[in-house]
């Protein structure tokens, strides 16, 4: 996504809470980049969340006629001079202050005294996040769910621009038998509900993936489950090219992944919920309503019974409207009718 952004502004200055250069591509590496004071601390940067809103604000955006943020977070908190034209293109509103945040609060904080800090930093943070939407004067969501969750926590209208998916540089191989899930393994993703349908059924299925939860599956996974880690893109494309199918278990904000697999040619089973109703074609996926094993196992049935007839061309030939291309095209759109003298400034919430 910042790679699409830098592309479509080639002279932007690029503003970021955090920054790790070894992660950077060269295309990011050939802008300025200004780095916020949190930076010395980014390898703590869950915990300094309270501060984000201050660092932000120390952001001298002056003599810009063009700010454009990219955030699932708070970057669109910057302070901008009267006459800049601020477009936010967002991922999400925060989720753990919003829609997941009872899940985060009640389920996910195992400590009981970060639970008790949790609750009054959290409602300072909602404030802080609500007011800041004020400051943009353009949203774009990257999904219709996406433009309904703005609705819903700040009141805002936006368009809808899907993100860019390097769906070109994906291919299809013959099918073995194994399905795939690219994933965090975090609570929310519900990679849990996958691995004990998995088991339970004996089918394979790899997952490509790493995080706080790994421990938790591996001691309900069986054999046939197989945990890969964190994979290379090379590694990546060729797990997909050759997977029976994919599966997405969790709600996604719009969710790249389906959208790989279906550049790959392969179909989709996925939770019937979120992004993944607007990216997963009926004739290339099953969905299925609620995150219980019984439910994935009947979808992948319902998947089974029409293999025959999908066509990883037709599955390759949707996937292209998801394409940087196309992203490119409806950017630059949007940033046209907001253009002015100078350069655009990109503001970014990067984590490491």
């Amino acid at each position: 996504m910042l790679d699409a952004l830098c592309r479509l502004l080639p002279d932007a200055d690029i503003f970021t809470l955090f920054c790790d250069p070894a992660t950077l591509s060269p295309t990011v590496r050939s802008h300025r980049i200004v780095t916020s004071f949190l930076n010395p601390l980014r390898s703590h940067y869950r915990s300094l969340l309270p501060l984000m809103p201050m660092a932000l604000e120390s952001f001298d955006l002056r003599g810009y006629d063009l700010v454009v943020s990219s955030e699932s977070g708070p970057a669109k908190g910057v302070i901008t001079s009267s006459d800049t034209r601020h477009v936010c293109y967002c991922h999400t509103p925060m989720r753990y202050l919003w829609d997941l945040y009872p899940a985060y609060r009640n389920e996910w904080t195992r400590s009981r005294w970060k639970r008790a800090l949790m609750t009054p930093v959290a409602n300072y943070l909602r404030l802080w996040d609500y007011s800041s939407a004020a400051r943009v004067d353009h949203f774009v969501a990257n999904s219709r769910n996406v433009q309904a969750r703005i609705w819903k926590t700040y009141r805002r209208e936006a368009e809808v621009i899907y993100p860019p998916v390097d769906v070109e540089s994906f291919y299809c191989k013959p099918a073995e038998d194994y399905a795939v899930v690219v994933s965090e393994l975090v609570a929310y993703k519900r990679i849990d509900t996958l691995v004990r349908c998995f088991s339970r059924s004996g089918r394979r299925l790899k997952i490509a993936g790493a995080g706080p939860e790994y421990r938790a599956l591996r001691a309900i996974a069986t054999p046939n489950v197989e945990f890969l880690g964190r994979v290379s893109d090379e590694e990546l494309r060729e797990l997909y090219a050759r997977c029976r199918f994919f599966v997405l278990p969790g709600e996604e904000d719009f969710g790249i992944t389906p959208v790989e697999a279906l550049a790959s040619g392969k179909p989709v089973v996925a939770l019937g919920r979120g992004g993944a109703l607007e990216t997963v074609p009926f004739f290339g996926g099953v969905f299925y309503g609620v995150p219980e094993e019984e439910a994935i196992a009947e979808a992948i049935g319902k998947l089974e019974a029409m293999e025959e007839s999908i066509r990883p061309t037709d599955l390759q030939a949707w996937a292209r409207q998801f394409s940087e291309e196309e992203f490119m095209r409806r950017m630059s759109a949007v940033l046209k009718a907001d253009a002015v003298r100078n350069p655009g400034r990109i503001t970014s919430h990067c984590l490491p």
